[in-house]
């Protein structure tokens, strides 16, 4: 399908400005956010006196590793407003993480933040192919999940016209695309594919649908993923990266001519690499954990904060600014299997080198006595049910499995069910892995 090219007036000027014209903006924005920082959180000023460091030490971006880190730990321990730079009447809005493994993780938005979020994310879907009129269907939750209200925003900044739909209700959601017929799809990619069943479950082909857009976040997906959906939904998947604590869906987007991994928006926020062990910051090009500081939030003004989020720095192509390149996995949701490490991202890259099988996928680890046990749970496509009989399911099985072997290298038991025997996630990331270890 024809893609959009970007013309000039739909980039800033930023985006195509030189290194030098960046870096400088850079340090000025990162010395104010040091400065604001120490001035107004007890917690940074307490962590840069620690470690013997004061914003004035920033006398160039690579002081930057003079700082101290922060983690979501320091988020939970100062939980509600402890992280809060302005004086909470001054804050407009507050999101929060779902805190499903502790105390949730508050943020806080000035006005000018909520500006600057509407901002990114606009500049994310003009990236993306967007268009000024576009239909928008927001399928990320709405709530105290940035999802959806940061895609929405952003959709009515670009001067598009949003559906503002929230995740669920798939019949629903099938539904209004087929009668509202958008143009763009802000929603998870593993809902995505939720979506694209319901299509085939009503009788519908998918790539006849309106739809010629799916912007994609807030978890892990593949290259093979990609290839899927678009084959499927005949759309172009370009990749929306962003977190709460940082801002929200925004920080990064994929440029639609290239596809070769979400561009940082570096004017808002500064990205190093360091190793996941260690701390030390490692050069563009390498692999390691990512940790953003960010460089106009007034609010909460967020210092090396650990993403754990596993991936490299690239260099610019389609705008000024370095690509991130796909999250490998996270440095804290890593599954160790008798020594080896795993990533939930590496079976969901071999499932989908079957044709026979659907990108729905579980990952269940469990303990025998001593010894770790992993169950992959798969399911065939459903246009594959009628002609795969049980020989052949056996087949698909031991593929599976020797593949898994060889390339991940764990011995796993395989099971291939029927279509929709795995439970959906409606609302939100899909649950990929239990892991019931004995902790």
């Amino acid at each position: 399908m024809p893609v959009k090219q970007p013309a000039p007036g739909d980039l800033d000027a930023i985006e195509t400005a030189s290194r030098d014209q960046i870096e400088a903006l850079q340090l000025q924005r990162l010395r104010w956010t040091l400065q604001h920082a120490y001035d107004h959180v007890p917690h940074y000023r307490q962590a840069f006196d620690a470690k013997g460091v004061h914003p004035t030490d920033l006398k160039q971006l690579s002081d930057l590793a003079k700082f101290p880190f922060t983690a979501k730990k320091d988020l939970r321990d100062n939980y509600p407003f402890g992280m809060f730079a302005v004086p909470r009447q001054q804050v407009a809005r507050i999101h929060a993480s779902s805190g499903t493994t502790g105390k949730p993780t508050v943020v806080g938005y000035t006005r000018q933040d909520i500006d600057h979020w509407a901002d990114l994310v606009a500049r994310s879907i003009r990236a993306a192919g967007g268009r000024r009129g576009d239909i928008v269907h927001v399928a990320y939750g709405y709530g105290l999940f940035t999802g959806g209200l940061g895609a929405h925003y952003g959709a009515e900044r670009a001067g598009c016209t949003v559906i503002p739909m929230s995740g669920g209700q798939t019949e629903k959601q099938v539904q209004l695309i087929r009668d509202f017929k958008p143009d763009i799809i802000m929603v998870t990619p593993s809902y995505m594919q939720v979506i694209i069943e319901e299509f085939v479950r009503q009788g519908m082909d998918p790539r006849e649908s309106s739809l010629t857009v799916g912007i994609f976040g807030a978890e892990p997906w593949t290259e093979a993923m990609r290839h899927e959906i678009e084959g499927k939904a005949g759309i172009d998947a370009v990749d929306i990266y962003g977190l709460s604590e940082v801002m929200g869906p925004g920080v990064a987007s994929e440029c639609i001519e290239t596809k070769d991994g979400p561009v940082i928006w570096e004017d808002h926020f500064y990205p190093e690499i360091v190793d996941p062990e260690t701390g030390e910051v490692l050069p563009d090009g390498s692999e390691g954990e990512l940790v953003f500081t960010s460089l106009t939030k007034e609010a909460l003004p967020i210092i090396r904060y650990r993403t754990r989020d596993l991936t490299r720095l690239l260099p610019p192509t389609a705008r000024s600014f370095r690509r991130m390149g796909k999250i490998v996995g996270r440095s804290d949701d890593m599954l160790i299997i008798r020594g080896v490490n795993v990533f939930p991202t590496q079976i969901e890259e071999i499932v989908l080198q079957h044709a026979k099988l659907s990108g729905q996928y579980l990952i269940s680890v469990s303990r025998d006595g001593l010894l770790d046990t992993v169950q992959v749970t798969c399911e065939l496509q459903p246009l594959a049910m009628s002609t795969t009989d049980a020989a052949e399911r056996r087949e698909i099985t031991a593929w599976l499995q020797q593949r898994i072997k060889t390339l991940v290298g764990i011995s796993t038991q395989v099971e291939v069910l029927a279509p929709d025997s795995i439970e959906r996630t409606l609302t939100g990331k899909a649950k990929r892995v239990v892991d019931s270890r004995p902790r």
